[in-house]
């Protein structure tokens, strides 16, 4: 009887004992690559052996070919590109492009597996012979070569040194997670593969350096070559740096093995040393030890997630001393890479784990090392900028600013949206911040070191733990505290809503004070309450489930001020509505303060800003004055700008000013309504001033999907035109004829647009109604770009107008072929009445849209064009235009005009060289200089918006 006991119990162990082997069960992959340094390709011969850890069935297998996102224009990656306004990969040649050529597909038979790509092109699909049953294996021997692209487009591939960056570079396994995770390459550095023991026999050039991710063996040198063994258990993918000088240097340090080409110039490597073995401690406290022993830490990896900030700047203006700047840099860097090693987290759905845990130890760090540091270093002790706010910012106060710049916007997107559903900036920035700052407002409400424990226990059960889940992450915390936490998770976490409080009512007694809390957003998330007597805390309270309202009482002591976030730990949408003095109604919550230029929000004050400014037109020459207003770096709902200016020329006041209201309504669809006011008042020529009146309110709409270049808005307006006019320009004005009698006019005005602005198809669409006492006209715009995969970009434009009524004696409202008079004073013109001279040969596309100058350019009937213009190398571009325009009571005009456009900054900058038109061959008419056009940007917000539209 006992014999079959332990014979039984034997039996229970080797089963048990065969389900946990089978549990762990790892794929194996075996590589041999050979890289070819004249032709930039590498040769490999790889042997797989795919585990089928799943409880289904597989008739097929799928695996990532990432080399393969570069080989063509209609690949996700290419796409990706153009939603960020960057043409590289579209217009580069087919041999700086990377490809990978399969040579065959075989199973451990040597039978020939039918193989595919999938749409994407970048992912391969292998069908079976026979369906791989839960728990078992098969050997797949892939033959393949792989063209490696330039790294003009990604950092990866080969450089102009000489030197290769091989990341993804091979096939490797997508996970099965009850379905397919086939995620293509889009530059997020987020390839999702399944734990793989691999070995990777690389042979390389004998002039090359090579560092690596994975295990290193010693080089041998084999005839003009070398070759290396690398190895790596439970690992991802083996990332290859080769380099022509030997960058790399390996500290081994009591806590972890780092291999870094990391330095500053200023800071001597003793000192380096030291700080890595600091930033190695602080992570091994915190997380534990790397499973994999040793990490790679390379600058390459940095400048793809750098210190955003100041840092960027060049070095002779860097604010931050070497020691703290070089230890960010590595911790950041270090961090980044010990949990992308380490937790197999779907990092599509589900970065924000490790983006969370990465920057609140980045937060913790400074709190714990640096914690007088200031947001600009050592720009904040400068005379003159030492009293902005900005300069009195905390470091760790950088995440709350840019993810705010981003809830502002009304573009901030929840943390558990795709990694490729998320725009640039919050991509890179706003949700990574974002995800940080919930864990460091986490650890306010339930303690720091619940939090720290979470993390740490979170890593050691969970590293190298095939599909590991949020969910995870969720139990642990919530197994640490007593609190309820699920707002975290469901509100924080799971929505875009945002956090915003404010006191609403405070009644006082001797022993106690009964305050109203408002939740004005219905974001049901804690908040924190501080009792302040002058600048001290003397009581701090939290209060939670406060879904619309509620009142609290708490002791009275020697508060003389309530203020709701007062330490600022959470990431409230509105901190300027957070102070209630206990003083009396008639004192001052915050006092008024005026500040030099732009400043970050201070919510302890109502700050009015100034700068100085200067305008340009040719009637007042260079208007130097004032601008007075209220807009910080973040946006605000309501702003005003005042913007009094002097011309030398007129000898007289000239500016404009505005009052704007924004609010701002969802994600999608109906996203924005505006409300505003603005006037303005400068001269149209000498002596003559024109000034306008604008109540204005307009809609905007827009895709669900923030990446979408797509928007549509509405905009009613009315616009009061008032002009005082030099009697020498009554004479000589031949547009308007009337201008004596009828000086001053208004327009009502609504326009309707649409527009797609996407890089590689640009279609917009405009319509536009006016009406006033002289007239009632509408018009059509139509726009459409094309650039084509020969990279010869097609441009067409198409506009026509028809007067409903016209009562008008002149043509100063007529349509134009080319320099509309700009009536309703929309467009910027240096010189609006020039009808000679340089100022006479600005060009705006409007109306008709003509280059060449015609005599008889007015139509007061109708009007309808065609511009068109297509490239014949690089931004050199033929184009030609074709219409005809009609006055009242008299037949159409047909007219034409072609000619040669430098399309060096597509509407930012351009030149127009005129040659046929209805005048003959203009190249051969005298004066010819005179009729070149072009189109000149000065406006610095416009010429921002073309470096900030990849990011937004």
């Amino acid at each position: 009887m006992r014999k079959n006991y332990f014979r039984f119990k034997f039996h229970i162990s080797a089963i048990l004992l065969f389900c946990s082997l089978h549990a762990v069960a790892q794929h194996e992959n075996n590589l041999t690559a050979t890289i070819d340094d004249e032709t930039k390709e590498i040769s490999i011969k790889q042997k797989f052996t795919y585990v089928n850890n799943s409880d289904t069935s597989h008739k097929e297998l799928y695996f990532n070919d990432w080399n393969h996102s570069y080989s063509s224009k209609k690949t996700p990656l290419a796409k990706r590109f153009g939603e960020q306004f960057k043409k590289s990969l579209h217009l580069a040649k087919d041999d700086e492009r990377g490809r990978t050529d399969i040579v065959s597909v075989v199973d451990s038979e040597y039978s020939g597996l039918k193989w595919e790509r999938t749409k994407n092109l970048d992912i391969i699909r292998v069908e079976l012979h026979e369906a791989l049953a839960p728990g078992e294996s098969i050997t797949i021997f892939f033959t393949y070569n792989l063209k490696l692209p330039q790294n003009r487009f990604t950092p990866y591939g080969y450089n102009s040194d000489g030197g290769y960056y091989l990341k993804d570079w091979y096939l490797n396994p997508a996970v099965f997670d009850g379905d397919w995770k086939l995620y293509s390459n889009k530059n997020l550095e987020d390839n999702y593969t399944g734990l793989t023991n691999t070995t990777v026999s690389l042979i390389f050039p004998k002039k090359l350096f090579l560092t690596s991710n994975f295990k290193e063996s010693r080089v041998t040198d084999i005839s003009f070559a070398q070759q290396i063994s690398l190895k790596a258990t439970n690992g991802k993918n083996c990332e290859i740096i080769l380099t022509n000088t030997k960058e790399f240097t390996k500290h081994v340090t009591s806590y972890l093995t780092v291999k870094t080409d990391l330095e500053s110039k200023k800071y001597d490597g003793i000192s380096q040393a030291l700080s890595i073995e600091k930033v190695s401690k602080f992570i091994y406290d915190h997380l534990g030890e790397h499973p994999q022993k040793e990490v790679l830490v390379s600058e390459m990896d940095y400048n793809k997630s750098p210190l955003y900030g100041l840092n960027q700047l060049p070095s002779f203006v860097r604010p931050y001393q070497e020691q703290f700047q070089f230890e960010m840099m590595f911790l950041k860097t270090a961090l980044n890479s010990f949990l992308k090693e380490s937790l197999y987290l779907d990092p599509r759905q589900e970065r924000w784990v490790s983006d969370a845990i990465s920057n609140y130890l980045m937060i913790k760090y400074v709190e714990e090392n640096y914690p007088k540091q200031k947001l600009i270093g050592k720009l904040s002790r400068i005379w003159g900028v030492r009293g902005f706010h900005l300069a009195k910012m905390d470091f760790n106060e950088q995440y709350y600013l840019l993810q705010m710049l981003s809830t502002r916007k009304n573009i901030d997107q929840a943390l558990t949206t795709p990694n490729d559903s998320l725009i640039k900036f919050n991509q890179k920035i706003a949700n990574r911040y974002k995800a940080g700052l919930g864990l460091a407002y986490l650890a306010e409400y339930i303690g720091e070191e619940k939090i720290d424990s979470s993390i740490s226990s979170f890593f050691k059960k969970r590293a190298l733990q095939p599909k590991t889940k949020a969910r995870d992450f969720r139990d642990i915390l919530e197994a640490n505290t007593d609190k309820d936490i699920s707002w975290f998770f469901e509100e924080y976490v799971g929505t875009r809503k945002r956090i915003d409080f404010k006191i609403k009512n405070v009644i006082k007694s001797e022993d106690s004070i009964t305050l109203t809390i408002k939740n004005k957003r219905g974001t049901n998330v804690p908040i924190s309450l501080f009792g302040l007597q002058k600048d001290s805390v003397v009581s701090k309270y939290w209060f939670s489930d406060i879904d619309t309202s509620r009142t609290f009482t708490i002791p009275r002591t020697t508060e003389d001020r309530l203020v709701l976030n007062y330490d600022q730990k959470i990431p409230e949408f509105n901190q300027r509505d957070n102070w209630k003095t206990l003083n009396g109604f008639f004192s001052s919550n915050k006092k008024l303060q005026f500040r030099f230029f732009k400043d970050t929000e201070d919510p302890y004050y109502t700050q009015v800003f100034y700068v100085p400014i200067a305008n340009f037109n040719l009637y007042d020459g260079i208007t130097p004055g004032l601008r007075i207003y209220n807009k910080t770096f973040l946006e605000r709902q309501f702003v005003y700008d005042l913007s009094p200016t002097y011309s030398f020329l007129e000898r007289t006041l000239v500016g404009k000013t505005s009052l704007r209201y924004r609010k701002y309504h969802g994600k999608g669809g109906h996203y924005v309504s505006n409300f505003s006011i603005g006037a303005s008042t400068s001269h149209f020529q000498e002596n003559s001033r024109f000034t306008t009146i604008t109540p204005a309110m307009s809609f905007g709409w827009r895709p669900d999907d923030l990446i979408s270049n797509k928007r549509q808005g509405l905009l009613f307006r009315h616009r009061s035109v008032f002009r005082n006019i030099d009697p020498n320009v009554l004479a000589n004005n031949e547009a308007d004829l009337d201008l004596e009698n009828n000086p001053d006019y208004s327009v009502f005005n609504v326009r309707y647009f649409n527009v797609d602005n996407d890089i590689i198809n640009f279609k917009s669409s405009l319509i536009d109604f006016q009406h006033s006492s002289e007239f009632t006209k509408a018009s059509v715009e139509l726009e459409y770009r094309k650039l084509y995969e020969s990279n010869r970009q097609l441009n067409l434009r198409f506009y026509a107008g028809k007067f409903i009524r016209n009562k008008t004696n002149s043509d100063f409202f007529s349509y134009a072929l080319d320099r509309p008079t700009d009536y309703l004073f929309d467009l910027g013109y240096l010189g609006r009445s020039e009808g000679s001279g340089i100022y006479s040969q600005q060009i705006i596309i409007a109306e008709g849209g003509f280059k060449s100058r015609f005599e008889d350019q007015f139509g007061s009937d109708w009007i309808a064009t065609t511009n068109a213009s297509f490239n014949i190398w690089r931004w050199i571009e033929l184009y030609g235009d074709i219409g005809m325009i009609a006055d009242r009571g008299e037949s159409a005009r047909f007219v034409y005009d072609s000619g040669i456009r430098l399309n060096l900054v597509t509407d930012y900058f351009e030149l127009y060289f005129p040659l046929y038109s209805n005048k003959g061959w203009e190249i051969a008419q005298p004066d010819y200089g005179q009729s070149i056009r072009f189109i000149v940007t000065i406006s610095p917000k416009t010429l921002t918006g073309l470096f900030t539209r990849k990011w937004f």
